[in-house]
This record gives structure tokens, C-alpha cells and sequence, in this order.
């Protein structure tokens, strides 16, 4: 993601006149009646779309068969429901879409849902029936697990057996995991005297594979009666929402439409923060269940709510409770979080079934694993400083939320007073955020000069500067990054590389995301005529591209590091170019710069970091393993046979095994939180576990490690 962290302008102000313009055009003062929401949803967010996405498409037959190609894999993307007749009838839609959207209908959605709300009915029945009488796991027969692979169903006997097929598959995989639980139970000596026991003292009976095939069976039907019961609570928002987004989705993958509650859960990931009780909840065996309860919360401080609590009902204050048994837990949510100060009252049942209703007053909730974190690794004799930034957050509404940014000069301040002799920034897993943030992030280790530029489909580019002559740090610097390092991360690692200010390592790229989106509250543009059919949700749109410094874009191909390490992930296809309908790489003139005048060694380091790579045995098995994990990403085809299949999960553990002594022999970094922190913490033992498990789950990180000793190579 990269979204500017500036307030609306001329721009942003220009697009929300052309959704209100499109909005008009379906409401007339004269009129009797306000039109559909749907049609106003659709043609609002199309006029949008036509007139400020970076690469607008034609309301043709070729963007009328994107829509169609992709609703159907989204609605079906395991091919399980539709049978290929079903396909067949709904293709006299395919060029017609276009059409439908600007009459702001809908039909190909309409049939498509009819069809589908019946084969899902269908379905069910099937998937009873099936389990209702036991497998044979002796036979010789397979299983396609690759969705790109299948084929839709000729008819309903075809459809039956796929389903056999797949029931039986569910079922194995339970059947061989109880066996490894049992197996694992009866090799495990007891506690008190080291002694193996014997099938007489073990608490629980053996149980034989005719056991635990029923047993299995009944597992699959309940997580299929669960999954099923979620299918059916879709109503016409849930299908709506889909349809929008499919739509947005054909322009790029990052255009997206957020129905209102999909909005609030972006600004969540976006600013950590949040305004509801603070309970984390989970849906299981058809119950709101609650999970954990986070520390300082509205519910910590009310003290009565408690993990393992089944929440029945929630009322508004006073008003009458809504029963929400048997809800998605999505939807239960929407009932449960709230604005600051406002009260909800939860009748749970508790662990011993009792009922108890719980009021509490929702507060501003901080979800800290968000926000950037430092610790100190001492290697040597010498003092390097990490920082983990999980992501680029900001609060775009600046209500008192964070800065990435300025989290991160506070992080470097606090590793300056440590004397860390230098520097880890680790952007792995950081999916992007806030393009503004990663221009003064940038701004931290540079002096002042152009970070990114960043330019719309027509135009000459904006290049965003640092014009803060000060460097908050000036050591030496490793940027950490990995495939799923995108967007605002490939900006900040782009910069630093093009500087040649530090060493980015990693995988052999990052993602490839270089694009801009700028979100639209259509709420906001739309007028006051519509106000009985909102909330209508958001529209994210892509209208910019960045580029490096150097010209390039970091779109499709992404940063390729200076020094590349083996990595675990790089069987995956995983990244921008495997993404459907995503733009495409270019360039354009760089910018004026200068390189930082104390750049490192590169070719030293590099070949410093390979023979190490080399002569690592925890690397060499990293390798090893991504290429096997190739290989059998590759065989898509599962054996049906209990014991085959237990052969290959055999020898797949066996590997894995192999791989995790080698790691836990690793010899362990001495990594370990600020002493400041610690300090700041005090006596708050649950702030304290959080701290420790942050740097106990880095202290066997072989990258990190060599990310130190490149460190190290710079002193």
C-alpha cells in the first residue's frame, strides 16, 4: 500500500464533484422515488474510476469480459458449485456488462447469485450425504488441490464424485493427524519418571483407524456446517460489495471498493488504534467465543469480560439486546465495536454456563504490535541497534494517532543514547502504508534531496524531497527485505539503495508495488438526496505511479537487494507480476542527487556475506528446502491412499525435522529490548512478556544474524 498522508485537495475535491455530478444523473428533484442503492453504487464508482484512475479502462466488451472471468473465479474459485451449464448459460452476459453497469444494473450478478444460492443448497445436501457413510482409503485414486487445474463439473454425477474426492481428502488429512496426535501421546514418557508408559497407564484409550475415521468424518461435517452456515448469512450488501469490488479490481489489483465495515478494518491496519471494548473474538462451533482480552483495554479495566466467554447477545446501552448466536463473526463485530464513551452491554455465558451481562463503555483500543519496535544485539564486543517496522502507519484523520515516521526517529534517538555502533531496518513482511511516512524515513539517514517521484497518468512527475538537512542517523545501515516487503518499503529501500546511503539485503526482490491510491468516502460525495440509502462504503483508487530517484519504477519488478541471501518464501509465486491485471514497469528521467559520500564497500560486502552464506549449513538447508517446497508445489495431484499419503507426510516431516535442528543449533543472537524500555515498563509483567517474546522469536533469525555481520564488515 502508499497512500499520501496530506489533506484533501484541488484534486481529490475535483474527482468527489465528478461522483456527485454521476449521482445526479440517477436522481432528479422531480422524482418520486430515490433510486436503488446498487445503481448508485455501480455508476457513482464508475464515473470515479473513468475519470481519475492512473489507467481508465473502456466500458467495452474486453473490460465486460475481465468482470465476468474474474466474478466467476471469485464466487467459485475452487470450481465446487457451478457446474460447467451453469457457466455456459450465464456466458450470454459476458460482453454485456458493460452495458449493464451504465444503465446501473446489475443482471449478470442477479443470475449469477441465483444460481449459485441454489447449487449451494444442493451442495449441502451432497456433503451429508457423503459423510454420512464411511471411506475406503485402501483404493488407488487422487485429488486435485490446484484451483487453476479443475474444471467445472459436466453435470450433477460429476459433481458428486469431485465432491467424494474432496470429502475424502478433508477426512484423510484429520484421520493422519490424529494418528500422528496418538503416536506422539504414546512415544511421550511420563513426567515423573522418564518412563515410556505402557497402553494400560495412557489417559486415554487407543483408538483404532476405524475409530478415527468416524471421528474424522464427523470433524469434516462440522467444519463444513460451519462454513456453509457463514455462506448463508451473504445478503445482498455482502454480493453487492463483491460485485463493486470485482469491478475495481479489473483496473488494477490495488482499486478496491470497501464496504463500511471493510473500511474499518483497513484504518485499523492503517493507525493500530480502534474504538470498541478491546476483546479479541473468535468464531468457533457456531459461537462469538472470546479469545484474549488486550491489556489496558475497556474490557481489561471493566474487568468482568474474560477469554473463553460465549457472547449471546449485545444491546446498545439500553435498548432491546440483539441475539447474535450462530452470526458471523464479522457481523457480530460491527454490533460490538462502537465510538469512545458509548456503552455496550454483553449477556455471556460463562465456562461454568452461567449468564452474566457485562457492561462496558467502549474506549480508543491500541493494538501495539502495529508500531515500531528497537532492541540491541551485541555481538562481539560490539553494539548494533534493530528496529522491526511492521508498517507504515499514520492516522490520515491526525485524531492523535501515530507517525511511522516519527516513531522511528524516536526508536533511532533512543538506539543513539544505547552507542549501537549500527544499524538494522527491518522492512520485512511490511506490506507498505503512508508514501509521506517513507519520505521522512528516508529523510532520517540522508541529508536533504529527493526521496521518490511520483507521477498520474498525464503530466510531468512531483518529486517528494527531504528538505530536513539533518541526518538523525549517519552509522552504518542494513535494510532487511523480503517478497512481501511492498509499496511505501520499496520507496524507503529504493532510496537508500539509490544513495548507496546502506545495504538493502534479501530474497531476490521485494513485491513490485509502485503505486499510489488515494481513498474516497462516498458518504462524503455523494449528496444529501442519498442520504437514506447510506453508508455507501469507500472507493480506493490507484492514481499515481512512483519512481525511484534513478528513473526507474519499482512497479512489476520491485528492488532487487545488493546482497541477495536464501530465502525460505522463494518457492511462492508471490509478488506484484503474478497479480492479475496489474500495470505494467517503466521509466522515467531521474532526479538530481548526490550519493552519500561514505558509501559502503558493496563488492566487499557482497562477497564477504557469500562465503558466509556458504559455509552455512542453517542457509544451505534454507536452499535446499525452497527448492523441494518448489517441487511439490508443483504436484498439485494428492494420493487418496491413507498410507501413501502418510509416506510423503512421513518424509515431509523428516525434512522439516532436519531443518529445525539445524536452526535451533544455530548459535543464538544476543538480542535483547532497551534498558530504557524495560525501565518504562516497570513493574507491568504483561508489557514485559510482550517485550521478551519480541526479541526471543528474533534470537535464532539467520538472516538477521548475517544482517549483523554485514553490519559488522562496515566498522
Amino acid at each position: 500500500m502508499s497512500f499520501p498522508r496530506i489533506k484533501i485537495g484541488l484534486y481529490a475535491a475535483v474527482v468527489l464533484a465528478v461522483f456527485v455530478l454521476a449521482s445526479y444523473k440517477l436522481y432528479r428533484r422531480g422524482d418520486a422515488r430515490t433510486p436503488e442503492k446498487d445503481a448508485v453504487l455501480i455508476q457513482a464508482m464508475l464515473q470515479g474510476l473513468t475519470a481519475a484512475h492512473y489507467q481508465p479502462e473502456k466500458l467495452d466488451d474486453t473490460f465486460s469480459k475481465r468482470v465476468f472471468d474474474l466474478y466467476l473465479k471469485r464466487v467459485d474459485s475452487n470450481k465446487k458449485f457451478l457446474l460447467a451449464t451453469d457457466v455456459a448459460k450465464l456466458r450470454k452476459f459476458q460482453t454485456d456488462i458493460d452495458d449493464e453497469v451504465k444503465r446501473g444494473t446489475h443482471e449478470f450478478m442477479d443470475q449469477t447469485n441465483i444460481i449459485l444460492d441454489q447449487r449451494v443448497k444442493d451442495v449441502q445436501s451432497l456433503y451429508r450425504e457423503i459423510l454420512a457413510k464411511p471411506f475406503d482409503f485402501t483404493t488407488e485414486e487422487s485429488f486435485e488441490t490446484e484451483p487453476d487445474k479443475m474444471v467445472y463439473a459436466a453435470d450433477k454425477a460429476a459433481q458428486r464424485e469431485e465432491w467424494r474426492k474432496f470429502l475424502k481428502y478433508q477426512t484423510m488429512v484429520r484421520i493422519s493427524e490424529m494418528m500422528d496426535a496418538q503416536a506422539k501421546k504414546k512415544d511421550k514418557p511420563l513426567a515423573s519418571t522418564g518412563v515410556t508408559p505402557s497402553p494400560a497407564t495412557t489417559s486415554e484409550p487407543t483408538r483404532t483407524p476405524a475409530e478415527m475415521e468416524i471421528e474424522a468424518r464427523k470433524r469434516v461435517l462440522k467444519y463444513f456446517d460451519d462454513q456453509f452456515n457463514d455462506l448463508l448469512q451473504n445478503d445482498a450488501n455482502d454480493r453487492l460489495a463483491m460485485y463493486a469490488n470485482t469491478i475495481a479490481n479489473t483496473y488494477d489489483p490495488h482499486t478496491e471498493y470497501f464496504a463500511p465495515r471493510d473500511k474499518e478494518s483497513f484504518d485499523i491496519a492503517m493507525t493500530g488504534r480502534f474504538e470498541g471494548i478491546g476483546a479479541t473474538l473468535q468464531e468457533k462451533d457456531g459461537n462469538i467465543k472470546v479469545a484474549d482480552i488486550v491489556p489496558g483495554s475497556a474490557s481489561y479495566r471493566q474487568g468482568s469480560l474474560k477469554a473463553g466467554d460465549i457472547i449471546l447477545r449485545v444491546a446498545q446501552g439500553a435498548d432491546e439486546p440483539v441475539s447474535v448466536e450462530g452470526w458471523r463473526l464479522d457481523k457480530a463485530i460491527t454490533l460490538i465495536r462502537g465510538k469512545k464513551g458509548t456503552e455496550v452491554r454483553l449477556t455471556v455465558r460463562k465456562p461454568d454456563n452461567s449468564t452474566k451481562i457485562i457492561p462496558i463503555i467502549r474506549d480508543v483500543v491500541v493494538i501495539k504490535e502495529t508500531f515500531a519496535q528497537s532492541a540491541t544485539i551485541n555481538e562481539v564486543g560490539k553494539k548494533i541497534g534493530y528496529i522491526k517496522l511492521p508498517t507504515f502507519y499514520a492516522d490520515f484523520n491526525d485524531n492523535g494517532g501515530r507517525s511511522s515516521a516519527d516513531d522511528v526517529k524516536k526508536e533511532l534517538e533512543k538506539l543513539k543514547q544505547e552507542n549501537v555502533q549500527g544499524v538494522v531496518l527491518d522492512l520485512r513482511f511490511n506490506g507498505g502504508g503512508s508514501l509521506q511516512d517513507a519520505v521522512e524515513m528516508a529523510g532520517l539517514f540522508i541529508d536533504s534531496g529527493p526521496v521518490v517521484q511520483v507521477k498520474g497518468s498525464q503530466g510531468a512527475p512531483s518529486v517528494l524531497n527531504d528538505r530536513d538537512p539533518r541526518v538523525q542517523y549517519s552509522g552504518p545501515l542494513v535494510v532487511l527485505v523480503n517478497k512481501y516487503s511492498a509499496s511505501a518499503s520499496e520507496i524507503l529501500a529504493a532510496a537508500i539503495q539509490d544513495y548507496k546511503r546502506g545495504v538493502v539485503m534479501g530474497a531476490a526482490s521485494t513485491y513490485g508495488k509502485g503505486t499510489v491510491q488515494r481513498i474516497f468516502d462516498l458518504d462524503d460525495a455523494l449528496p444529501a438526496e442519498f442520504n437514506s440509502i447510506k453508508p455507501f462504503g469507500s472507493l480506493k483508487l490507484t492514481t499515481q505511479k512512483f519512481y525511484r530517484i534513478n528513473g526507474g519504477s519499482t512497479q512489476f519488478k520491485g528492488v532487487v537487494p545488493d546482497i541477495i541471501l536464501p530465502d525460505a518464501y522463494s518457492y511462492l509465486d508471490q509478488g506484484e507480476k503474478e497479480q492479475e491485471y496489474a500495470l505494467k514497469w517503466d521509466e522515467i528521467s531521474p532526479a538530481r542527487y548526490r550519493a552519500w559520500a561514505q558509501a559502503p564497500s558493496f563488492d566487499k560486502l557482497r562477497t564477504a556475506s557469500q562465503a558466509r552464506v556458504a559455509a552455512s549449513p542453517s542457509f544451505r538447508l534454507v536452499n535446499e528446502l525452497a527448492q523441494r517446497m518448489r517441487k511439490r508445489k508443483d504436484e498439485t495431484k494428492v494420493s487418496l491412499k491413507l498410507t501413501a499419503y502418510r509416506a510423503e507426510q512421513e518424509q515431509n516431516k523428516a525434512e522439516s525435522d532436519k531443518y529445525e535442528a539445524v536452526q535451533k543449533s544455530a548459535q543464538p543472537l544476543a538480542i535483547a529490548p532497551l534498558a530504557i524500555d524495560l525501565k518504562a515498563l516497570g513493574t507491568d509483567t504483561v508489557e514485559v512478556n510482550r517485550a521478551s517474546r519480541f526479541t526471543k522469536t528474533l534470537n535464532k533469525d539467520i538472516t538477521l544474524r548475517e544482517a549483523v555481520s554485514v553490519v559488522k564488515d562496515q566498522m
